[in-house]
């Protein structure tokens, strides 16, 4: 059942074909218009990632509310849909990655390629659930899409060193893309390895429990004889 979900997942996703170029082109389009700047580059490129990936999400499980219902009165566990349409997101969103990732590696000398092949995939392991949480609190679309652009751009424009940054959730993609480009220490590496855990755990444990509660049995009232 888990592969047989997300394989309809992916096909879902390939259906959108219009939308789907629209979200992965966006990354190009930061990465193209900072390229003169790595450092810039290579972070806005991240946040690109997470933007994309993020909203693919929001699309797959708002257009997907109807299905999961009919499936989970004929016998679906909650949890198996949930994760299903997660592993066709995050191979989705992987696969996004690792193609910036080779065009990082021929267009820029960055000091720690394989630190930004780490950016990469935190991010889109972050997006993924991100998405799914904001589904369930915008139902619709365009608004759940707007929500993640302000996300992402307060991500890109608060002071990584400042309070509200920390509170955002791809703080670690400032971190690790810090470590990734510019000659600094180890704890920065490390730093943004917590971060990423701490949100990941939050948010797919929230995505979860969401997802489960939604798809409950619900009981019918009584006849009244």
């Amino acid at each position: 059942m888990l592969s047989t979900i997300a394989a309809t997942s992916l096909r879902e996703l390939l259906r959108r074909r219009a939308a789907l170029s629209l979200v992965t082109l966006l990354p190009l389009a930061f990465y193209a218009a900072r390229i003169d700047l790595e450092g810039q580059a290579v972070r806005f490129l991240a946040l690109g990632v997470g933007w994309a990936v993020a909203t693919l999400a929001l699309f797959s499980h708002v257009g997907s509310r109807h299905l999961d219902r009919r499936l989970a009165v004929v016998g679906a566990s909650p949890t198996v849909l949930f994760a299903g349409r997660q592993i066709a997101l995050i191979g989705t969103g992987l696969s996004i990655a690792l193609v910036y990732l080779v065009l990082v590696s021929v267009t820029l000398d960055v000091q720690r390629l394989w630190a930004v092949g780490v950016l990469l995939a935190t991010t889109v392991l972050i997006a993924a659930p991100l998405g799914a949480v904001v589904s369930l609190v915008l139902p619709r679309e365009l608004e759940g899409a707007l929500a993640l652009l302000a996300i992402m751009a307060t991500q890109m424009l608060a002071d990584p060193d400042g309070t509200l940054a920390k509170l955002l959730p791809l703080w670690s993609t400032r971190e690790l893309a810090s470590y990734a480009v510019d000659p600094v220490g180890d704890e920065y590496l490390s730093r943004g390895l917590m971060h990423f855990v701490f949100v990941l755990v939050v948010a797919a444990v929230a995505a979860w429990v969401a997802a489960v509660v939604r798809l409950r049995p619900q009981r019918l009232p009584a006849v009244s004889v």
